[in-house]
């Protein structure tokens, strides 16, 4: 085809595949299914060099493995096609906005979240043992779960987050939500996780941490009352840091993201 032979609309269509490719490496980026992405990448740029170098019988293996692949990766991905579905369907406009700006190539986006009100909250509870359920909205609405709370409107600062799960406090029972540097609702009952692989030792905190970022996009800091730990929760998995330090920093990064 002569080069002249271009259409604009050839040339739109490049770019959604681009943006499109770069929109998926975005949503796996740092999960385990970004080695299989990238594997995938690789097996199909094998079998387009097969096809080019005429290479029948390998070419036709690979054909017949990539098309019957499909189904299995509907099921290995199946927690980030469920993502992109709930940001594509999602209500809420700040969130529509953050969308575009994550497919943005040239701009970082800014988290406007106070994270180390946040984290200086979770060490201080942590050293008294007061158990605490944080979870922090980025691009899936939560209003599924907000409405099983009490609403508020108060901006993020350590000692609200302290006071709020005082002991003593009749707000302290269930999960706090966070959307941008505004609480938003206390008192939140969260789906809990079925999964059964999870130790003994983490309880039902633990369990609904995982439910909710097993179920959007959302990330959430749990401190135990029993021994003071903190963890960190995204996409369905515990993440592990080395010190508070690391743990704002990557939570810093994942707001951003």
């Amino acid at each position: 085809m002569d080069i002249l032979d271009i259409r604009i609309i050839d040339i739109i269509d490049i770019v959604l595949v681009a943006f499109l490719l770069f929109y998926l490496y975005r949503l796996v980026k740092g999960t385990v299914a970004i080695n299989i992405f990238i594997g995938i990448v690789i097996l199909y740029g094998i079998w387009k060099l097969t096809e080019l170098l005429e290479m029948q019988l390998l070419s036709k293996i690979l054909g017949g493995f990539l098309g019957v692949g499909m189904f299995a990766l509907i099921v290995v991905f199946q927690q980030e096609i469920r993502k992109f579905l709930l940001m594509l369907g999602t209500t809420n406009f700040s969130a529509r906005k953050k969308l575009l700006q994550r497919l943005n190539l040239f701009t970082e986006n800014e988290s406007h979240t106070n994270v180390s009100a946040i984290v200086g909250a979770c060490t201080k509870m942590g050293k008294s043992h007061t158990g605490a359920i944080i979870v922090i909205q980025r691009n899936n609405s939560l209003e599924f779960v907000k409405n099983t709370g009490d609403p508020m409107n108060v901006e993020v600062n350590q000692p609200i987050l302290e006071s709020i799960f005082y002991k003593n406090s009749p707000l302290h029972d269930g999960a706090l939500i966070i959307e941008d540097n505004t609480i938003t609702a206390t008192r939140v009952i969260l789906p809990v996780s079925n999964e059964k692989n999870i130790p003994a030792r983490f309880g039902l905190r633990h369990r609904a941490a995982l439910g909710i970022t097993e179920k959007t996009d959302a990330v959430c800091l749990v401190v135990s009352e029993e021994n003071g730990q903190i963890s960190y929760l995204k996409e369905g998995d515990f993440v592990l840091f080395e010190s508070m330090e690391e743990l704002q920093k990557m939570l810093e990064k994942d707001l951003s993201d």
